[in-house]
């Protein structure tokens, strides 16, 4: 990563811009054990308690890093119930990134970010639908089967 995809003038801008990088080496006693971490890189997402959010295990490229973060940013939010952010940040994914293999989960975290936020089942389905039609064959896809009935 530190070759390919931290040099890159966006994804550096995007970190200055989003987050607070911390590197820890993986063999970095105890915040190693701590996370969990058994292989390089992985990239954690942390809220400001230090609680996770989101987790990638291996290289990510320029291309996909943005995406992927905007994905564990929009994770936070939803997790910790600031829905209007959690789905500026997956639609962020969704319309910025729209080529991204993060579009899928992002546009179900979207549903259900905007249940969460309304109690509308309606929008579940919608991202059940959306889905349906661009991704078919998503892991996201089929975790949205069920919400085709509502």
């Amino acid at each position: 990563m530190d070759a390919v995809t931290y040099p890159d003038a966006k994804v550096s801008g995007f970190l200055m811009e989003n987050m607070i990088p911390l590197r820890i080496l993986f063999d970095t006693v105890p915040l190693s054990m701590d996370f969990n971490i058994k292989w390089t890189p992985t990239l954690i997402t942390l809220d400001a308690a230090g609680k996770e959010h989101h987790r990638i295990v291996g290289f990510v490229g320029p291309d996909e890093f943005i995406p992927s973060m905007l994905l564990g940013i929009g994770k936070t939010y939803l997790e910790t119930d600031r829905f209007d952010k959690a789905i500026a940040s997956f639609e962020k994914v969704i319309t910025e990134h729209p080529n991204s293999p993060s579009v899928p989960e992002a546009v179900y975290m979207a549903g259900v970010a905007r249940f969460k936020g309304t109690h509308n089942p309606r929008p579940l389905k919608e991202a059940y639908e959306m889905l349906n039609v661009r991704f078919p064959g998503s892991e996201w896809t089929k975790r949205a089967y069920p919400y085709r009935l509502l």
